[in-house]
């Protein structure tokens, strides 16, 4: 997948090469401001990462502009995140918007939702998000703001399987045959045993009351 990076300042466009790459992405990132909506058209990327402070022309007039011709998904980047801003990003064609300083964990996980929801591409994702809180499949861990802890395998699948059905209990049994998939007799006590260690360990970087019981039926998130 091909994202352009349109960013005025060059530590943060590398910054993103950087670690988007890290990720299978192909990065191209704009140098020339002068003609923003005929360089991404030439480029032809599957999304676009848009600062809205640029020399010249601001990203909603740049928006505007690639919109006449494209629907390719635009997240913007901005340090001037208040509402007036977010509104008017959406209203020039702006899919998404993201305030600058970010984590590059949420970043990442918006980047691949939009992708998702845009092109139907259906393969592993390892971000997931949910109002800041990150999900790292690939190493593990969660994170909110600065802070990061790591996780064993099973409060790993715990979390996917609560964050991948947001907003939906998910049972009892259908959690303990995804976590231990064996017709061995596992004690239904071990499930709520390991429920309560990830909340234990999740309330250290100030998450209280994330995983929700749904007393008899499951847990869920919200």
């Amino acid at each position: 997948m091909k994202i352009v990076v349109v960013e005025d300042d060059p530590v943060i466009a590398g910054l993103l090469k950087q670690n988007l790459e890290k990720w299978g992405y192909e990065i191209n990132c704009l140098d020339n401001f002068n003609d923003v909506s005929g360089e991404v058209l030439r480029m032809d990327p599957h999304l676009v990462l848009l600062d809205i402070m640029l020399p010249g022309f601001n990203g909603f007039y740049w928006c505007e502009q690639i919109r006449k011709y494209s629907k390719i998904p635009i997240i913007f980047l901005s340090s001037a995140g208040d509402n007036m801003n977010i509104v008017m990003a959406m209203n020039m064609g702006g899919d998404d918007f993201i305030s600058k300083p970010f984590d590059i964990n949420v970043l990442l996980a918006k980047i691949s939702a939009l992708l998702r929801r845009t092109y139907s591409y259906h393969g592993q994702t390892n971000i997931l998000e949910n109002d800041g809180v990150v999900l790292n499949l690939g190493d593990a861990t969660l994170a909110l703001g600065g802070q990061k802890i790591d996780l064993t395998r099973n409060e790993v699948r715990i979390l996917q399987m609560l964050m991948e059905n947001k907003g939906t209990i998910v049972s009892r049994d259908s959690m303990m045959e995804r976590l231990w998939q064996s017709e061995e007799f596992i004690d239904d006590n071990t499930l709520t045993v390991n429920v309560t260690r990830l909340r234990k360990k999740i309330e250290e970087i100030g998450l209280f009351n994330f995983v929700k019981t749904k007393k008899g039926i499951g847990y869920y998130v919200d």
